[in-house]
């Protein structure tokens, strides 16, 4: 192995800057001198990544999204592709994006790269041919699902488990009154964390549904408080200009600057857009309600290739239904406030819930970067 290693990571969008992130700082304590480029986000600049692109530019959802993003997004992997195969890495890793990323693996690998993908395409949930793509693309899969695994190893792609950082991450009980008290929010108040997604793409056709919900709560419980973290500024702009666009600037929103956890900790419910917020609500042990709205066109290919009758992951990992989903024409700001004023106060769901996502918990919880960084070096050349 190299004493200074250059490893090139493409992370597309926040829940990748943070897997990434956790990768670079394990990566830095058993390799101090290793240098880290490619296309990442804050979190990663932060451990002195080198961003050659942000990765807002990546950052977007459903087929008619990236169709209108597609010259853009196309030029931005030309220009990568050539730029590490006329300087390539000691090794490649793909952070989720997989559009993006199995294509621009698949050549690297043609031509001497190794390369890794970290966190496998939900080929449990649709498209599961991608598998023979993913095996012509990479050398290892880094997966974070217990029932990943086996899907590789039953056609060979050489893969290792390494769990969820956000098991480590999160501790196993997180106190609500402790974290109202951080937040200087009321004890006794229903309180309703509401994560529209951290793409603008998604608060496109999510930030007025989650607002009229709001309102509708408010109407039947005029105490209640609605927590929104958003995770940049432009996501903020947009869900402010969704209160003022639907009037109803004096109902009592507290908009925050990322501290997702913080909010999910503070709520009684939680409405939460589909993907990896879902899980974050998960193991912080808090009800949920999990919806999404696409361009219709987009929503109707995904559903045809939809093997499972759930896309939330807490309902994924066990495997049944735990938790509504309420997703596209069913995403009203009508059936979600119901939903979710069914579930705020129940105290035997709310129990239920916390033991059922206290399992999938422990069974995440791998020390995930530390695995995923020992089988980076171990993939390294000599």
């Amino acid at each position: 192995m190299k004493a200074s290693p250059r490893i090139a990571i493409v992370a597309g969008e926040a829940s990748g800057d943070q897997l990434a992130s956790h990768l670079i700082a394990a990566l830095r304590v058993r390799l101090p001198d290793a240098r880290f480029c490619g296309i990442g986000g804050p979190k990663m600049t932060a451990l002195g990544f080198d961003a050659w692109w942000p990765m807002e530019k990546l950052a977007v959802m459903g087929y008619v999204e990236v169709l209108k993003r597609y010259r853009e997004i196309a030029g931005i992997r030309r220009q990568l592709k050539a730029r590490l195969l006329q300087d390539p890495p000691d090794i490649f890793v793909g952070v989720d994006a997989p559009d993006f990323n199995l294509g621009l693996e698949a050549d690297l690998k043609e031509r001497g790269v190794t390369t890794l993908h970290y966190v496998s395409p939900s080929i449990w949930a649709w498209r599961g041919k991608r598998i023979h793509r993913i095996a012509r693309a990479v050398h290892r899969v880094l997966a974070l699902f217990p029932m990943e695994p086996p899907l590789y190893e039953k056609v060979g792609v050489p893969v290792t488990y390494v769990g969820h950082p956000l098991a480590d991450q999160i501790p196993l009980h997180t106190d609500k009154k402790e974290v109202r008290a951080k937040l200087n929010l009321p004890q006794e108040a229903p309180i309703y964390a509401l994560l529209p997604g951290s793409r603008q793409s998604e608060l496109e056709y999510m930030a007025d549904t989650f607002v009229q919900t709001a309102r509708l709560i408010h109407d039947i419980q005029p105490r209640a408080v609605f927590l929104v973290p958003l995770a940049t500024r432009e996501t903020r702009l947009q869900f402010e200009t969704a209160i003022y666009r639907n009037q109803v600037a004096n109902l009592p929103f507290r908009l925050l600057f990322g501290h997702a956890q913080d909010a999910m900790g503070a709520a009684d419910v939680v409405l939460v857009a589909s993907g990896t917020a879902t899980l974050e609500t998960a193991l912080v042990k808090r009800p949920m309600v999990i919806t999404y709205k696409l361009a219709p066109t987009s929503y109707r290919i995904m559903k045809r290739k939809g093997y499972l009758p759930y896309v939330g992951l807490p309902n994924v990992l066990a495997g049944r239904f735990l938790v509504p989903e309420l997703l596209q024409e069913d995403a009203t700001p009508e059936n979600l406030a119901q939903a979710l004023l069914n579930l705020e106060g129940d105290k035997r769901i709310a129990t239920f819930l916390e033991q059922a996502f206290t399992d999938i918990h422990l069974q995440l919880r791998q020390n995930t970067a530390e695995k995923a960084a020992a089988a980076v070096i171990a993939c390294l050349p000599a």
